[in-house]
């Protein structure tokens, strides 16, 4: 559901500093909000810290969340750790490997081009028979 952005009240976090949160509003705009926060029934942050402030420093006035209820405290912040602790920065190599991919699919070469011409005229042949 969208939640008001003012509406939603930060307590005490786990993380102090959210950090330089450039990259992840240069990331919801092009692509917009791919997780939602996650807020309790009175709107208080439960995950979701830099996502707001993304959005926040974006203009928006709204954002996607997930409510929950009946938690315990300790619950909540079990939640909140999950989601910092749990997670997996990519290696060095699966980096490199996905940034020559993704050259090779933004600059493809000769004969890419060529075949990718070849199937979109078929593609178009075909359908404009239906």
């Amino acid at each position: 559901m969208q939640v008001d952005i003012k509406r939603i009240k930060l307590r005490k976090r786990v993380r102090k500093d959210p950090g330089d949160i450039e990259g992840l509003a240069d990331s919801m705009s092009r692509f917009g909000q791919l997780h939602p926060l996650v807020v309790t029934k009175r709107y208080v942050l439960v995950s979701g810290r830099r996502r707001l402030e993304a959005a926040k420093s974006l203009g928006w006035t709204t954002i996607e969340a997930i409510t929950l209820s009946g938690r315990s405290k300790a619950q909540l912040l079990e939640l909140e750790l999950d989601e910092n602790i749990y997670r997996s920065q990519l290696t060095r190599d699966e980096i490199e490997e996905a940034a020559a991919r993704l050259e090779r699919l933004r600059n493809p070469g000769f004969f890419a081009r060529i075949w990718n011409s070849i199937c979109a005229f078929f593609k178009r042949l075909f359908s404009a028979e239906d």
